[in-house]
C-alpha cells in the first residue's frame, strides 16, 4: 500500500478512535492496532508516541465540549487528575521492572466484572446523583487517580472504560457526567505522555498531523452525539467497548498459552 493510500486509511481510523474516545474511552483499540498493522517498518515507541499526538486533539475537543456544556463535578475530577499525573509517571517507571504479561488475567477479571455488575443494574448511572460528600469525595478521587493512573502509565488499554465506571460505580455520576470527567482526566494523562515522545523526537509529524485533524473531528462528533443523545447511548456503547476489550485480553491471554 502506498503512502498516500495509507495515510488516507490511517485517518479514516483516526476519525473513528475519535467517536469512539469522545463517548466511552478505547479509541486506542482502533488507533493503535491500525499503526501497527500499516507501518509495521516504523519503530513500536514511534508509534506510540504519534498515535498519542493524534488522540490528543480529539480528546482535547470532547473535554471542551462537555465542560461548555455540562456542571463537571470539579471537587472529584481534579484531585483525580493530579494523582492519575503522579501515579502515571510511577506507572512507566516500574513498567520495566514487572512482565506486563502478569496483568492481563487480571485486567479480563476486571472487565468481566465490570460487565456483569454493569448488566445487572440497568439502571446504573441512568441519573446523575453524586452521593459522596466534599471530603470523602476528594479522598476517594485521590485513590482512584492513584490506582487508575498507575496502571494507564504500566499498561494502559482500557483506562477511559475503567475511570468512566469508577466515577458511575463509586461517585454516583451518570454516565454522560462520568464521560466527561474520564475525558477530563484522560487528557492530562495524555498531554504528560506526549511532552515525553515529543521531548525524545518520537512523533512523525507527517502521519500524526493529518490523524490529528481527524481525531479532532472524530472527538467533536462523538461529544456531539453524547451530549445529545444522553446517558443511555454512553452507556451502550460502554458496554460495546468493554465486550471488546474482554475479547481481546482472552485472545492475547490464549494466543500467549
Amino acid at each position: 500500500m502506498e503512502l498516500s493510500a495509507t495515510l488516507l486509511a490511517l485517518c479514516g481510523f483516526a476519525l473513528l478512535a475519535g467517536f469512539v474516545d469522545a463517548v466511552v474511552g478505547g479509541g486506542g483499540l482502533i488507533q493503535i492496532p491500525a499503526l501497527l498493522v500499516l507501518l509495521p517498518q516504523m519503530e513500536p515507541v514511534t508509534l506510540l508516541g504519534s498515535n498519542k499526538f493524534a488522540s490528543v486533539w480529539g480528546t482535547a475537543m470532547a473535554s471542551w465540549q462537555y465542560t461548555r456544556r455540562l456542571p463537571i463535578e470539579w471537587a472529584s475530577t481534579l484531585p483525580t487528575i493530579l494523582t492519575a499525573l503522579l501515579f502515571g509517571f510511577l506507572g512507566a517507571r516500574t513498567a520495566a521492572l514487572i512482565p506486563r504479561d502478569w496483568f492481563r488475567p487480571l485486567v479480563l477479571a476486571l472487565l468481566l466484572a465490570v460487565l456483569a455488575y454493569t448488566l445487572a443494574r440497568k439502571n446504573l448511572g441512568s441519573l446523575h446523583a453524586p452521593r459522596l460528600g466534599r471530603g470523602a469525595s476528594f479522598w476517594l478521587a485521590l485513590a482512584t487517580g492513584a490506582v487508575i493512573g498507575f496502571y494507564d502509565g504500566f499498561f494502559g488499554p482500557g483506562t477511559g472504560s475503567f475511570l468512566i465506571f469508577a466515577f458511575v460505580g463509586l461517585f454516583g455520576f451518570s454516565f454522560l457526567a462520568a464521560s466527561a470527567s474520564a475525558k477530563l482526566v484522560n487528557l492530562a494523562t495524555n498531554l504528560a505522555a506526549l511532552s515525553f515522545f515529543i521531548s525524545h523526537g518520537q512523533v512523525r509529524y507527517e502521519i500524526a498531523a493529518p490523524m490529528a485533524l481527524c481525531n479532532l473531528a472524530g472527538g467533536y462528533l462523538g461529544s456531539h452525539l453524547a451530549l445529545k443523545r444522553g446517558s443511555g447511548f454512553v452507556r451502550a456503547l460502554f458496554l460495546l467497548v468493554v465486550s471488546l476489550l474482554i475479547a481481546r485480553y482472552a485472545w492475547d491471554i490464549l494466543r500467549s498459552a
